[in-house]
């Protein structure tokens, strides 16, 4: 069984975002850049898998600058088999694009199983899986904390509201990550080290025949505002009272 994974290559989740002076997004100059945490679990899942023996190779792929190879040599270090980076300058690529860029990966790949995170920590869409389902027709499951393969399916058990929901798909499925799937292990110094000889191939969205144009036009960026300080009461009923003077009761 063959697994393609995609990345995505995000600000480091640790770092404080700043919003540019315009107003125009986010400052990401001089910024650490990291992969996407949820993909991280995406492809632990995978690396799993393979190391069971449900799977024969996991390849991973992402889509962006020349940088974002270093994303997809920090998922070679890891243990992926191979990488596929799919070049553009674009500054920003939607949802959408995404999934018809990745739909064109996986008809030349044919890969069993894709395994994403379910949501980038950037823009936290959420809609790159749903999408890309919708477009290969595939079943999918979101969110998932345990992957089981069985015969030509898998179960995936998800959190809902009402406690744990499990799924059962037919192969070729996709998958989403959730945090709760794994812990993504450290790569080794030796396994950076191989990582970069493996095979990375190139490609671009021209050469797939995809359209990767923006169709939405962000008109601001806005740091949250401040909090405000806490108050004490002395009494439910003062509580009551500065709630419904606060327009909340």
């Amino acid at each position: 069984m063959k697994i393609l994974v995609p990345v995505k290559r995000v600000v480091d989740a640790n770092v404080k975002i700043r919003v540019k002076p315009d107003g125009s997004g986010v400052d990401i100059a001089n910024v650490k850049m990291s992969m996407n945490p949820f993909d991280e679990n995406a492809l632990e899942e995978a690396l799993r898998l393979r190391e069971a023996g449900t799977a024969t190779e996991v390849v991973i792929v992402t889509i962006g600058s020349e940088k974002a190879a270093e994303t997809l040599r920090a998922g070679l270090a890891m243990g992926a088999d191979r990488a596929i980076h799919v070049k553009t300058d674009a500054a920003r690529i939607e949802p959408l694009a995404v999934a018809k860029v990745l739909k064109a990966v996986i008809a030349n790949e044919a890969p069993d199983l894709v395994i994403l995170g379910k949501q980038a920590i950037d823009d936290d869409s959420n809609q790159t899986g749903q999408m890309l389902s919708a477009l290969l027709g595939w079943p999918q499951a979101t969110f998932a904390s345990k992957i089981v393969v069985g015969t030509g399916t898998i179960d995936v058990t998800r959190e809902v509201d009402g406690g744990l929901e499990t799924l059962r798909l037919a192969l070729p499925a996709l998958v989403t990550a959730d945090l709760r799937l794994n812990e993504p292990r450290y790569a080794s110094l030796p396994n950076v080290m191989k990582a970069k000889k493996k095979p990375l191939d190139e490609t671009s969205p021209e050469t797939l025949g995809v359209d990767i144009a923006p169709r939405l036009k962000v008109l601001k960026t806005t740091e949250p505002a401040g909090r405000a300080a806490g108050i004490l009461v002395a009494s439910a009923q003062e509580l009551a009272a500065k709630l419904k003077q606060a327009g909340v009761l």
